[in-house]
């Protein structure tokens, strides 16, 4: 007995390690499952969240393509518009031949400093046709980075009319467009005699205009220079005076470029001649030497 005593308190911790021996200790609750956000931190991940997260995923360049297109705009558009590097800052002017330059210049009243890609081309344009008479068409034309190009084109005068002690210039199309004191060189002036004309009632002052201005539009450049006057009695009724008192029965205003090409060869043929007759262009005819 004593033996076994002595090997109880041998070996005191025996017992507490037994099976049956003290209080169970009690089990630890389970760890709630972790999840990853879309941005790797913890927080659920439910379907919509996985399928938001493939999304944004998906459509990162197109965001990020969009965001760099917004932003390009945004800077092109203040340099076109908000800046001082693209602004007019010099207006210039070509073609001009009767006007000056100075002239173009005030009927175009380009908006000097405003930003070129706004400035209204068109508008420029028609300021310029309005004021100036003269003026048959004009280019606006934008010279980057800080000009404006004004290209003009004048109207020339193919007839005059004498009203008083001035004459007035008639272009190509029949557009009376200018008042001068002196006579161009080089310009017939239109004598209109039909008021005793049976055809007078049927072809008016102004149709006799137009058919005097075709006329003289068809003569060749070297005839027109030696052109003195035109002169319309009527329709078919149309004679030019030329220089050293030589006369050219012209007749109406049809086949005018034959007529022109005939009375061309008949002036070098009878250069010394004063009656010409090219009425029928292929049987054209000269008297007086």
């Amino acid at each position: 007995m004593a033996g076994a005593t002595t090997a109880q308190r041998g070996n005191p911790g025996s017992a507490r390690k037994g099976k049956g021996s003290g209080s169970p200790k009690p089990p630890k609750p389970p760890k709630p499952p972790r999840s990853s956000g879309p941005s790797g931190g913890s927080g659920p991940r439910g379907p919509g969240v996985q399928r938001l997260v493939r999304r944004l995923r998906s459509r990162g360049p197109v965001l990020l393509s969009l965001l760099a297109a917004v932003l390009l705009t945004g800077g092109g558009s203040w340099v076109l518009y908000g800046s001082s590097w693209l602004r007019v800052e010099k207006v210039t002017t070509s073609g001009t031949q009767v006007l000056t330059p100075e002239q173009v210049l005030a009927a175009a009243a380009v908006p000097v400093g405003a930003p070129l890609v706004s400035v209204d081309t068109d508008e420029i344009a028609g300021r310029v046709r309005s004021r100036l008479a003269r003026v048959d068409s004009v280019e606006v034309v934008r010279a980057w980075p800080h000009g404006i190009g004004l290209k003009v084109t004048e109207r020339k005068p193919v007839l005059l009319i004498k009203k008083d002690a001035k004459f007035v210039e008639v272009d190509a199309s029949g557009v009376r467009f200018d008042t001068t004191a002196k006579a161009p060189a080089g310009v017939p002036v239109l004598e209109l005699s039909a008021a005793q004309s049976p055809s007078g009632r049927r072809f008016d002052e102004e149709r006799l205009l137009h058919e005097a201005v075709g006329v003289a539009g068809d003569l060749p450049e070297a005839v027109a220079k030696e052109t003195v006057q035109v002169r319309v009695g009527s329709y078919d009724s149309v004679v030019l005076e030329l220089t050293r008192g030589r006369t050219v029965v012209w007749g109406s205003g049809e086949q005018g470029e034959a007529k022109g090409r005939a009375l061309t060869a008949l002036l070098k043929a009878a250069p010394k001649a004063d009656h010409f007759d090219v009425s029928v262009p292929t049987a054209p005819a000269v008297s007086g030497s």
